[in-house]
């Protein structure tokens, strides 16, 4: 019994070291030190729920859902295909999104607030033009809104849908004001503080968002042609096809990603918690977020 219990565990330390590093990159373990390990005030108590959704293995489903909608905004896609190098080196913006939601989350106040002026800087250099000759910025705060909303929307769908202790309505509302704590730091204005306003923002945004060519090209990317190694395909597919069932039909219609809503139902979100419960298992050594 004990040989077993030694062989599971070994197991679960090369898994979770396997996605870990990932995601968190090769400095992720020094990374994690500093976040979790440094003294001092931070932007969120042990008790904000914006902790205990950022800390769940739900956020790979939440992450790639959140991909998916704000590619739907036109000029949010154009920033991203034009600037942020996400299909020559995928990973490493991952890496850096899952650094700075770990800081921002788990990081001191000054850790967070420094995290926070690196992307407001990037931000600020960031500007084009799309092929229809619409010029965007990305320290625009209206644009910067559409994506801090379709990530919180993402984030908190997830975990009510895959994380080991959904938040209650009260929590759920506190997670949407945590986030806009983070929101009101990197420049938007009035960021929604609740679920109501979240849902009336989105709704605000919804004549203004296109499935461009780009967009579309995006989400084959995401899920049909993901960088991840052949074993990994097989998870990374149910992670992706729960990604797509997050979605508002309105999104996965205009992406054209197909949807069975009864095989979700019975075969999709039961994989995807499965799935998710496994990369909760094997990250368990490194609780507390990235």
């Amino acid at each position: 019994m004990g040989l077993l219990t030694e062989g599971g565990s070994a197991l679960r330390d090369r898994v979770g070291h396997a996605i870990f590093s990932r995601v968190a990159g090769p400095d992720g373990p020094d990374n994690r030190a500093r976040i979790h390990g440094t003294p001092g005030p931070r932007w969120f108590g042990p008790e904000r729920p914006v902790r205990r959704v950022h800390g769940d293995a739900s956020m790979f489903i939440g992450g790639l859902s959140a991909l998916l909608l704000q590619s739907l905004h036109p000029l949010a896609m154009a920033a991203v295909a034009g600037h942020s190098g996400f299909r020559g080196d995928p990973w490493g913006r991952l890496q850096r999104t899952s650094t700075f939601l770990a800081v921002t989350t788990y990081g001191t106040a000054d850790s967070a607030q420094q995290a926070v002026d690196r992307v407001r800087a990037v931000h600020e250099t960031v500007r084009g033009t799309t092929a229809d000759g619409a010029e965007y910025w990305a320290a625009d705060p209206h644009l910067l809104c559409w994506v801090h909303i379709a990530e919180v929307d993402s984030f908190l769908r997830a975990h009510q849908s895959y994380g080991a202790r959904p938040l209650d309505d009260a929590d759920c509302d506190a997670y949407v004001a945590d986030m806009a704590r983070i929101a009101t730091a990197l420049g938007i204005p009035d960021p929604p503080v609740d679920r109501a306003g979240l849902a009336e923002r989105l709704a605000a945004y919804r004549g203004e968002l296109l499935a461009t060519p780009e967009a579309r090209s995006t989400a084959r990317f995401l899920l049909l042609n993901p960088p991840v190694p052949l074993l990994a395909r097989l998870p990374y597919g149910v992670l992706a096809a729960n990604a797509v069932s997050l979605l508002p039909g309105w999104a996965s219609r205009a992406l054209w990603l197909p949807r069975v809503p009864p095989a979700e139902g019975v075969c999709v979100r039961p994989l995807g918690t499965a799935v998710t419960a496994g990369i909760r298992w094997a990250l368990a050594p490194a609780r507390d977020g990235v």
